[in-house]
């Protein structure tokens, strides 16, 4: 096998169809396609034959033992190994070891559910929960040093049959987005249309920093972030390392790291450095939204273990490092027929284009009816760090379709034909509907939703977070506006109107409907949340502001509608993340002050004592008043420390005692300010005391320690 050569290894630890193919008989093969296809269910004897041929091909790459791999709503995924081994009995009790792997092995588990949230759907003592198999997506072997673990991708859901995972919702949503779809494009003219399928590339930005830093910054390894450190003298006010030279020590992680994705059959194609100092990005080449998500998932988990072989941890909380740019998980998005044309590509003919314009204006109106339910689904105590600031959009949902395309939308609105120059548009050759740009659009790098050629990018997801549910609701919304589109159209058809005529009639209510919520300007300017207001947008600052839409009625209606959740699951994921939130930052608020108290106050105790013992010894009145001002100054500022942790520590004991409604809003409110008012003293104090007495990595070693070594 050529090591060099991708092709040759891509996908060698993944058990897809081409290895089924190869494995199974003909009439079991033809029997999953099926169950692929949702035209049937999955035999018995199906499955068994699957499980056999996956368990030979398992026990041949080294897999010992197999899970259900799957994502409870604690986070990121989750797992039990059991081993293959079957125990068979003989006479004068010799015992036989054979592997064994069966098809209700393969199909079903049962884990313990009272041991993760539920979000009150499940009292502790009930424990029964399941998972089970989704054959859409790929089964994989992990390895972990000499391990090898056969991973089977599952749902995971508890007795009463309610979703207790992130994935299921996923799932739900692409088959009501497909099923509205598909009704709508055959009143498009698309009557032999029998599929849709949402895609998904999902970039990925992370942080490495020396494993040696990150292990002495408690910060770091309990939260995932700093708490404290004053900014490094050089950031990334000079722009250079943005697709600059991959330093030595990172591209040998990048290598090892793009080496265990293609093993995985994880499509990575981009590599580069990102904005901020030790930022850098992989991207992947689309994939069906379920798949792309899993495979993010696994991506995030990846490079975990790749950066700590080669000595770095990787962080990818969405603000590790203040004053610089956060991480985000820029979900690009698009829908596709089963002939493989992308719904939000510009065609060849005038049919595709009138096609793009009806679904991009579907799209569009989906995002402004539902933009608070959007916004709630990337809500977290991270990504609050980030939205608003250093290349991140705001927490303000808008849409960014590009001057050309806007104008084009705007002329329909008006009832007037659009004209573009000749270099610029598709011709339709049709007088009444108006000319297409093909991927004229400059980029927004500040829009939460930004059309960049032929497809959407949600900007707004956090880098650390599982893209299921943020996907999973932006379908829903598309297949609930696709829904009302299809009943508006059909109206008109049925009034006689002709087809192409009744399209432009539609888009143009639709635009006139949600163009409130299309901006092509700055999204960081203060103009812009002014007249987000004056727009009736959704201003949801944090996460505490965002939460509550989950269980607000007229905002989850379509949600219901769709059953991409019920109201329990709604009800449920309301409260775990509220929880989690909550427990978020008080183990930040709980970690910055005892750094303050077993780090900075000693330091500086270290400092004054070492500047007091230099004023006495001085014998010039200069340096005895340049110390003197030294010594009063940090005396000030660690009186500012004393006065501010006190504050902080006697509002964590008055929160002992309150509820979780009163929690949300205390901790985004009173606690997180307050941090940040007790960090802004240790971060002026830090640049008072010598390296030899603050114990604390800076951020000059952290960011940039992956450059020289």
């Amino acid at each position: 096998m050529d090591q060099n050569k991708v092709s040759e290894y891509f996908g060698d630890m993944t058990f897809g169809l081409a290895k089924m193919r190869e494995g199974l008989p003909k009439d079991s093969y033809n029997q999953l396609i099926k169950v692929l296809e949702r035209k049937e269910k999955l035999e018995q004897k199906t499955a068994d034959a699957v499980a056999q041929a996956i368990k030979e091909w398992a026990v041949k790459k080294g897999a010992t033992h197999y899970c259900h791999w799957f994502q409870p709503m604690r986070g990121l995924t989750a797992e039990k190994h059991d081993a293959f081994i079957d125990i068979q009995h003989s006479f004068f009790s010799e015992l036989r070891v054979t592997e064994r792997f069966s098809g209700n092995q393969l199909l079903q588990g049962e884990p313990d559910a009272s041991s993760f949230p539920s979000g009150g759907m499940r009292s502790t003592f009930e424990a029964r929960g399941y998972t089970a198999w989704d054959p859409t997506s790929p089964i994989f072997i992990m390895t972990s040093g000499r391990s090898r673990t056969l991973c089977i991708p599952s749902v995971f859901f508890g007795y009463s049959g309610h979703a207790l995972d992130n994935k299921t919702h996923l799932l739900r949503s692409n088959e009501v987005l497909s099923e509205a779809a598909i009704k709508f494009l055959k009143l498009l003219g698309d009557v032999d249309v029998r599929g849709v399928t949402a895609t998904l590339g999902v970039e990925q930005e992370y942080f490495l920093v020396d494993h040696a830093h990150a292990k002495k910054r408690m910060d770091l390894k309990l939260t995932g972030r700093t708490l404290l450190g004053a900014p490094s003298a050089r950031g990334q006010q000079m722009e250079d390392h943005y697709f600059g030279a991959i330093p030595t020590r990172v591209m040998a992680f990048m290598d090892d790291f793009a080496r265990e994705l293609y093993l995985l059959g994880i499509p990575a194609r981009t590599r580069h450095n990102e904005v901020a100092p030790a930022q850098f990005e992989m991207a992947p080449i689309f994939e069906e939204a379920g798949i792309a998500a899993d495979h993010n998932t696994l991506t995030m988990e990846v490079a975990r273990q790749v950066a700590n072989r080669h000595g770095l941890m990787c962080l990818l909380h969405e603000k590790p490092f203040a004053g610089i740019n956060g991480s985000g998980k820029h979900c690009n998005w698009s829908m596709s027929n089963d002939k493989g044309e992308n719904l939000l590509d510009p065609g060849k003919t005038p049919h595709q284009n009138l096609r793009f314009l009806a679904i991009l204006a579907v799209v569009v109106k989906s995002v402004y009816d539902h933009s608070d339910m959007l916004r709630a689904s990337i809500a977290t105590a991270g990504n609050d760090l980030r939205l608003g600031g250093n290349e991140a959009p705001p927490a303000i949902m808008s849409v960014f379709l590009g001057s050309l395309l806007s104008d084009i939308l705007e002329t329909i609105g008006r009832g007037e034909v659009a004209t573009a120059s000749r270099d610029e548009i598709i011709h339709l050759g049709v007088s009444h509907i108006p000319q297409i740009i093909r991927d004229s659009a400059d980029r927004n790098r500040t829009s939460p939703f930004a059309f960049t050629g032929n497809k959407f990018e949600f900007r707004a997801v956090g880098s650390s977070k599982n893209v299921a549910i943020p996907v999973a609701i932006l379908n829903a919304a598309i297949a609930s506006g696709l829904d009302e589109a299809t009943q508006r159209l059909d109206k008109k058809l049925q009034s006689g109107e002709h087809r192409d005529s009744a399209i432009i009639e539609l888009v143009k209510e639709l635009f006139n409907e949600s163009k409130n919520i299309i901006f092509s300007g700055n999204n960081y300017s203060a103009e812009w949340h002014d007249e987000a207001k004056k727009r009736n947008l959704p201003i949801l600052k944090t996460t505490a502001d965002a939460l509550p839409t989950l269980i607000n009625e007229k905002s989850n209606n379509f949600l219901l509608k769709t059953k991409v959740f019920s109201k329990e699951e709604l009800a449920s994921r309301y409260h775990v993340k509220v929880e989690n939130y909550v427990k978020l930052v008080l183990i930040e608020t709980r970690v910055i002050c005892q750094l303050v108290r077993d780090f900075v106050i000693p330091s500086v105790e270290k400092q004054l004592i070492q500047s007091q013992k230099v004023l006495n010894g001085a014998h010039t009145s200069a340096l005895k008043t340049s110390y003197t001002s030294h010594i009063e100054h940090l005396e000030n500022t660690l009186a500012d420390i004393m006065r501010s942790l006190n504050d902080l520590e006697q509002e964590l004991m008055r929160m002992e005692s309150l509820d979780e409604k009163m929690l949300l809003k205390e901790c985004a409110y009173t606690l997180r300010p307050k941090s940040d008012t007790l960090r802004s003293y240790v971060d002026r104090v830090e640049q008072l005391v010598g390296d030899k007495f603050w114990q604390l990595p800076k951020y000059r070693d952290m960011l940039f320690s992956h450059v020289f070594s």
